[in-house]
């Protein structure tokens, strides 16, 4: 593909550079201590569905103020990668938060199979909540189904509270699971306005702030607009239009293209002012996941002239960001981390056209299948639901296997023989994950980080390489490096600016912040300091006159 002509550097991008000139000047950091308010805010950015390779693969055409405030003035380890298998949007941006693995945190997936309502049910949906800020009485969402604190939970416990943290992404699982328990709210957006929610988990009503916002429709201005590329190609229009009979929605129709992160980062700028981030006397926290860019991906693949257009524009998106951080907070006085929650697969044709050995799978057919052959071992002449394929995962009906007084090892291992049968590579019961049944090898280390006590019964299935479980577009959830490469970089006084090429891995993103604040870190990290890219700490000096304390 060849490069596109570099876009124009808008102001705001020169001031930011002016401002890192400055900043290089400055001495070494004192040390950092969420207690006191050193660094006033860190930010947390998560692109959702950003493989590790993109940072490279258009490095060349990024502009001077966004990610090359990670790649030429941060801390990136470009060698980051998850040692797990259930690379969804749940589990990762659980892993980020928490520093542990499904085993740890306990997110497996983002959704388990409803049989008695036959409907998919997101983990973080909980029914003793309420929505806030759309109209109806629908189930709000918290972290109630997490089995581990998060780095938010720690930063408000090591200040009893003083410090605010916050959530936001377009996706629930993605504002909720970073905000933790302790946090001070999530917010998401409805799907088919736009207006952003939160959950009486938090709190009973929106804030003005965010009621004014929604007031405004703000979201309106993003509808009846053409994305172009650098020449002038539309690439999609955000007109009105049908969707599957129906409206689409803001979700769907804005949210696959780059005015979906505008929105969002629209949405932070005023929490920041609103809710006086970073003016407080201990650390801020603050989470943005970037939502549409998991959205076009799953449409487009990883190799489209839309993600290359889409990651261009998050760059200029960055860097105006960065300069209000700039001017509302000043970089000297805020950390900002940078990684993603998975990656993604090349699409069907690609991966054909290059000669790489792959299998077109009909999912639909595949869960077919697996019940026929179930309903053949267990009651046949009498078909029976067993199970409800998530390519490549399987979530068991527990009346259907108790109907024929199957147990739950016997059902796993059936299913999963069928799975098996009918085209997966191999696969792992919950049953043998439960009790260590792998190899000490770095294969079976990454389905053991995967087992999580919830979600009913279910089998883990192991896709073949670039098989993904639908004919059309890309997916994620398998153990492939495809899947579980992703950046990881940060920003900050704290942090010596290099490229680290030791392993790394996102694990490693809390326990590494919560030793500079100097708090626990959350209470299942099982992630490393990354000292390598710590910057020397300077102390002051303890003069003969000077008293002490």
């Amino acid at each position: 593909m060849r490069s596109s002509p570099r876009p124009t550097v808008p102001r705001t991008v020169v001031a930011l550079t002016c401002l890192l000139s400055l900043l290089a000047s400055l001495p070494a950091p004192a040390v950092a201590s969420a207690y006191n308010g050193h660094p006033k805010l860190i930010v947390v950015i998560v692109i959702d569905q950003f493989r590790g390779d993109y940072l490279e693969r258009y490095r060349d055409q990024f502009g001077d103020g966004g990610f090359r405030l990670f790649l030429d003035h941060g801390a990136y380890f470009p060698d980051c990668s998850y040692n797990y298998a259930n690379t969804r949007t749940g589990p990762g941006h659980s892993t980020l938060f928490t520093g542990a693995y499904s085993d740890g945190h306990g997110f497996v997936a983002n959704e388990y199979w409803d049989f008695k309502n036959k409907r998919e049910v997101p983990f973080v949906e909980d029914d003793k909540t309420k929505l806030v800020g759309a109209p109806g009485e629908k189930a709000g969402a918290s972290p109630h189904n997490l089995l581990a604190d998060t780095l938010g939970d720690e930063l408000k416990l090591a200040t009893q509270g003083r410090s605010r943290v916050f959530g936001v992404s377009l996706k629930d699982r993605a504002a909720v699971l970073p905000a933790g328990y302790a946090g001070d709210a999530a917010y998401w957006i409805e799907p088919k306005s736009g207006l952003w929610v939160t959950s009486t988990y938090y709190r009973n009503d929106l804030p003005k702030w965010v009621q004014d916002f929604n007031a405004g429709n703000r979201a309106a201005k993003y509808w009846d607009r053409d994305w172009r590329d650098s020449q002038g190609k539309i690439f999609r229009s955000t007109a009105h239009g049908k969707g599957n009979g129906t409206e689409a929605g803001f979700y769907e129709v804005v949210g696959a293209t780059p005015f979906g992160n505008e929105y969002e980062f629209e949405f932070a700028k005023e929490l920041v002012v609103y809710e006086s981030l970073g003016n407080g006397p201990t650390t801020d926290l603050l989470s943005i996941s970037l939502s549409p860019n998991d959205i076009l991906g799953h449409q487009v693949g990883p190799d489209g002239p839309e993600m290359q257009a889409m990651a261009l524009a998050m760059d200029r998106e960055f860097a105006d960001f960065f300069n209000f951080l700039g001017h509302q907070i000043g970089l000297a006085n805020v950390w900002i981390a940078l990684s993603a929650d998975h990656g993604i697969s090349a699409l069907l044709e690609t991966v054909k056209k290059m000669r790489i050995a792959t299998t077109e799978v009909d999912g639909p057919k595949v869960d077919a299948d697996i019940n026929n052959a179930l309903t053949a071992k267990f009651s046949p002449g009498h078909p029976a639901v067993y199970l409800k394929l998530d390519y490549p995962m399987a979530w068991l009906n527990q009346e259907a296997f108790a109907a024929v007084q199957v147990k739950e090892r016997d059902a796993e291992t059936a299913a999963g023989e069928a799975m098996k049968h009918a085209g997966l590579r191999d696969y792992h019961t919950k049953w043998q994950l439960a009790e260590g049944a792998l190899p000490n090898t770095a294969w079976g280390r990454k389905y053991l980080n995967s087992y999580s006590p919830e979600g009913g019964w279910w089998v883990m299935g192991i896709p073949e390489p670039y098989t993904i479980g639908q004919s059309r577009g890309a997916n994620h959830t398998s153990p492939y490096t495809y899947d579980t490469h992703v950046p990881l970089a940060f920003y900050g006084l704290a942090f010596h600016p290099g490229t680290y090429r030791t392993h790394s891995e996102p694990v490693d993103l809390a326990p590494t912040l919560a030793s500079l604040l100097g708090i626990n870190a959350p209470t299942h990290s099982v992630g490393r300091v990354l000292t390598e890219a710590l910057a020397p700490e300077h102390h002051e000096e303890n003069h003969p006159g000077k008293s002490q304390p």
